[in-house]
């Protein structure tokens, strides 16, 4: 099977699903967020960015085989067994490098490594069903409930990622939908009614709110990009209680 461009691997994470975890970090998205806190995950292939402790540009992604990230992995395996963790796949957009994704978390699964991905979700159904069938733990951003603002905001339509968050509330016993809650875009009390009508339709009962934060601001200067959402403040959790209270009115519990 042919590398996959991969921009970081992360160990020892406490936040992309039980226990400790090593998180592969997929070049790549379909999707162009406005707002992304990884830039450099949007495009495909290595590209430059400036390193501001190195005073110096430097390659953002490397391709590696299957093999090589199951080496690596694969070395934190005693932090997995004491903790309950194992090993988070995230983007971009894992989906974009689908095939290869998918055989990655089915050998980690021969090695009894607890899996988990975050996922947009925009894939073909085939694809997708394969792919949540080696998923133990599966995150599935929904970034509006609107396909006119939907594809607005992120450039693609709605329809086949709420084809799939169908067939993962049907098929997947461990799944949380995740908003990202971004301001002027799908904030405010007359989304959250929309997005908790959705989600109760579909019959899904797990939901976080992520709040909007700046954490990606510096990327878009080091990639000589410019960046939309410069003077937007960041949200803060106790904003969104009420985001929450309409959600939970719905029958869905919802954390923040």
């Amino acid at each position: 099977m042919e590398p996959a461009c991969i921009f970081n691997i992360q160990k020892f994470s406490i936040h992309d699903g039980p226990g400790i975890r090593t998180v592969v970090f997929f070049k790549g998205c379909p999707l162009s967020c406005y707002w992304c806190a990884n830039p450099e995950s949007q495009n495909g292939r290595p590209e430059k960015m400036w390193d501001q402790s190195k005073k110096a540009f430097t390659t953002v992604g490397e391709y590696k085989s299957i093999e090589e990230i199951i080496v690596e992995v694969m070395k934190d395996e005693v932090f997995y067994e004491e903790s309950g963790g194992g090993v988070t796949l995230s983007g971009g957009e894992v989906l974009y490098q689908a095939n290869f994704a998918t055989e990655l978390l089915r050998q980690l699964k021969e090695k009894n490594i607890h899996t988990a991905s975050e996922t947009t979700g925009f894939a073909r159904f085939e694809v997708f069903q394969k792919f949540i069938a080696q998923v133990d733990l599966l995150y599935f951003d929904v970034k509006h409930h609107d396909e006119a603002a939907h594809k607005a905001g992120v450039g693609v339509s709605l329809q086949p990622i709420l084809k799939n968050l169908a067939e993962a509330v049907a098929h997947h016993p461990h799944l949380i939908v995740r908003i990202p809650v971004i301001p002027q875009y799908n904030d405010g009390e007359e989304n959250a009614q929309k997005f908790a009508e959705l989600f109760q339709d579909m019959q899904i009962k797990q939901v976080e709110l992520l709040p909007f934060h700046q954490f990606g601001e510096k990327k878009y200067q080091y990639l000589d990009r410019s960046y939309q959402m410069h003077d937007v403040p960041q949200i803060q959790p106790e904003e969104l209680v009420y985001f929450q209270e309409i959600m939970e009115a719905h029958g869905i519990n919802c954390h923040i």
